[in-house]
């Protein structure tokens, strides 16, 4: 069901009428006498009632309501994931998942083509009607296998509406390509070329190329000019210029780089234009711009912009600490590669410097929290190559509330200002409910040690009275990987463990074990009371050591499990590992 201009309306006025109580409406002259009551037959005589008429029972009117908000809800998912998928922005999609009822859904769409709209003192919104036609444009002209508007080109269409101009080989075939690709002759797969002479937020004389490599209609998005090429794996075929005069081998096209263009009079000047294809794909697949910010209570204020040297990669892990009631300590932390960092010698010393901007807002974009600070690398000379291999770690404890927002990490090589990465992504901060079991993020490290009485709560990486440094993975399905000369330590806690009123103790279970993933083996397991880690107290910290030389190289898990006998609630943490 798509939630358009016209249904939109149906919708809402269908609901109004559903909830209403069954009642015989009918149009009626308000001067005309009312109609006098017709005589009952005869018993024996009587007629079928009419089944439209019927009055329905309490069941009967509940279930009809329940399957209207069924079709509302199904409506205003089809809305978020088909209607806007392409046009909505993530901080808005993330509010519209967030609202609780109809009547805020149904403001929230009003409000989002109101942004959007050109003339907003208009009743007609010529942004939506546009984007609703160029759906049906794409769905009828587009669709291969399936709907035209999950195609790249439907896309790209409903996104930024007709090209200026299309280079169409529906049929592909013989094909002499330009200087720029290499020039020489080849046979080509189906393929078509669209050019922009402007699009906002992007730019001048912008050309996107779909190809069809299935010949099914389904022409894809690629950045790959090279892709189109049906002879590029045929030996001695589809030769470019240079190949053609033996000044280059075809073998060669496939040796790196994300186009398999073959070498040609413009190689060495379209070689430096990859990335900045990369960058135009970035573009062209983000939601439009919004030209009306003054409507726009959703977006940032600040503007991302692309960067101009090598990005400089890091790693980011959040954990979740449960401080009050109501608050919650998100440890983050930031890991960054030696090897990464631009190091400057000087009197026999080698020094990097990193600075790390950490910032967190609301889906409003106001600011709840940030950190400035600067990661400083110190080597002596003879050791930097050395020291190039290791990792470097920036931990910092951020207390929030629970909820939803959005965390922002930017980092400068500042001996290379040119050497920028940034990371962005939601942050959903638990709650955590009186009464119900809960706990932390389980943590895996290769150090963890008590620190001393006058350090608690203070220095890097360091929760409570434990200093405990989280092993990062490059991203958040990868496991974290282990030598066999080193420990697994592994840290957790849990809450609201239910009190026994008469012994004023807790009462549960605790069990961490390994387990091979490879055979789902239990490799190491371990039971304890509950009393042993605090027998008093709804809380426990779960801390434990454990020498890896044991283990054979693979996958592993570590899982900790609880089980409160009293309130008879379990809940289990696992984390996956690599052994090397």
């Amino acid at each position: 069901m798509t939630l358009n201009s016209r249904t939109y309306l149906y919708v809402v006025l269908g609901c109004s009428l559903a909830i209403t109580p069954s009642i015989g409406l009918r149009a009626q002259d308000a001067t005309a006498p009312p109609a006098q009551p017709q005589s009952q037959p005869a018993s024996g005589q009587g007629q079928e009632p009419d089944p439209l008429k019927r009055q329905r029972s309490d069941k009967e009117q509940f279930n009809a309501q329940k399957r209207l908000h069924q079709e509302i809800g199904t409506a205003y998912k089809s809305w978020l994931n088909q209607d806007v998928v392409y046009i909505i922005t993530d901080e808005e999609a993330r509010a519209f998942k967030q609202l609780s009822n109809d009547e805020e859904r149904e403001a929230f769409i009003e409000q989002f083509w109101l942004r959007r709209n050109p003339n907003p003192d208009s009743p007609e919104n010529e942004f939506r009607e546009e984007h609703y036609r160029r759906i049906a444009y794409a769905n009828e002209h587009f669709a291969a296998g399936k709907p035209g508007w999950k195609t790249d080109r439907g896309h790209i269409y409903i996104s930024f509406g007709k090209p200026d101009s299309i280079e169409s080989h529906p049929s592909g075939g013989s094909y002499q390509r330009p200087m720029d690709e290499g020039g020489g002759e080849t046979s080509t797969f189906p393929f078509e070329s669209w050019h922009y002479r402007y699009l906002e937020g992007i730019g001048d004389n912008i050309d996107l190329e779909f190809v069809d490599t299935c010949q099914c209609g389904d022409y894809h998005f690629t950045i790959d000019r090279g892709e189109k090429d049906a002879l590029s794996k045929v030996p001695g075929a589809g030769l470019t210029q240079w190949e053609e005069m033996g000044m280059a081998k075809k073998a060669d096209r496939f040796k790196g780089g994300f186009e398999n263009l073959g070498t040609g009079p413009l190689s060495s000047s379209q070689a430096s234009k990859e990335f900045d294809r990369i960058e135009l794909a970035a573009k062209i697949f983000a939601p439009p711009p919004i030209k009306f910010t003054d409507l726009d209570n959703l977006l940032s204020d600040s503007s991302h912009k692309f960067l101009n040297g090598p990005f400089f990669p890091f790693d980011v892990r959040t954990d979740f600490v449960k401080v009050t009631d109501s608050t919650v300590l998100v440890p983050i932390t930031v890991q960054l590669k030696n090897k990464d960092i631009t190091f400057v010698t000087k009197d026999g010393v080698s020094k990097g410097f990193v600075n790390i901007l950490i910032k967190v807002t609301t889906l409003t974009h106001k600011t709840v929290q940030s950190d400035e600070s600067t990661v400083q690398v110190e080597e002596p000379a003879e050791l930097l190559q050395k020291a190039q291999e290791r990792k470097s770690v920036y931990w910092k404890a951020l207390p929030l509330l629970p909820g939803l927002y959005r965390l922002d990490i930017a980092i400068k090589d500042v001996n290379n200002g040119d050497h920028i990465g940034t990371y962005g992504a939601s942050l959903e901060v638990p709650t955590y409910h009186d009464e119900k079991l809960a706990t932390s993020s389980l943590i895996l490290a290769d150090e963890m040690n008590v620190v001393s009485s006058r350090d608690i709560g203070e220095g890097s990486c360091v929760i409570g009275n434990t200093h405990i440094c989280p092993r990062v993975s490059t991203n958040r399905t990868t496991p974290v990987n282990f030598k066999r000369s080193q420990q697994l330590n592994f840290w957790m806690q849990v809450y609201n463990l239910t009190i026994n009123e008469a012994t004023k103790s807790n009462e549960a279970t605790v069990t961490y074990q390994i387990t091979d993933t490879a055979t789902n083996t239990v490799v190491f397991e371990k039971e304890l009371d509950s009393k042993e880690l605090g027998a008093h107290s709804d809380q426990l910290t779960v801390e434990k050591t454990l020498p890896m030389a044991g283990l054979q190289p693979g996958k592993y898990k570590v899982t900790i499990k609880i089980n409160d006998t009293i309130s008879k609630q379990e809940i289990a943490q696992s984390a996956p590992f690599v052994v090397e």
